[in-house]
């Protein structure tokens, strides 16, 4: 059982404003840099191989390629250093851990984007009397190659 002190503290530290994502998921971090006394914001756009739980100190790691050299960065979760995270595509992946990703070179690396779930729409407009509601016959399948057809001709003869 833990403190509650210490649930006290920790709560007081997360962050509320967290964006949904995933492990597959491309992101953008628009991350503080301080320089001297000036601090600007700077992107970091990849994918998401890995999310580590662990309540405040709960981490995210994020990969790009640069000029053909991987990088990545581990981000923590509830770090006031970075001002939104901006989910850009959601990836289709069945693993928490990508780390197989680093192996894989070019289009290999990508990660397939999942298909958007829509909603279902309002029923269409009833059709006119006179067009009444006839299934369509289904179309007849195209014969692989030409010695399946040519076969199948002499079957018929």
């Amino acid at each position: 059982m833990r403190n509650s002190a210490l649930e006290f503290v920790e709560s007081t530290q997360r962050r509320k404003d967290l964006a949904e994502f995933r492990p597959g998921d491309t992101v953008r971090v628009n991350w503080k840099v301080k320089e001297g006394d000036k601090e600007r914001e700077q992107a970091f756009e990849g994918v998401v191989i890995r999310k580590k739980k662990g309540g405040v100190s709960a981490s995210f790691t994020v990969r790009k390629v640069s000029y053909g050299v991987g990088v990545e960065r581990i981000f923590p979760l509830h770090s006031p250093r970075y001002s939104t995270i901006d989910v850009l595509t959601h990836g289709d992946v069945r693993r928490n851990r990508l780390f197989y990703l680093r192996d894989l070179r070019g289009k290999a690396s990508k990660v397939d984007q999942q298909e958007e779930q829509l909603e279902v729409a309002a029923p269409a407009a009833p059709k006119a009397e006179g067009a009444a509601a006839e299934p369509k016959a289904p179309k007849a399948k195209k014969s692989a190659s030409k010695k399946e057809a040519a076969s199948k001709a002499e079957e018929k003869k």
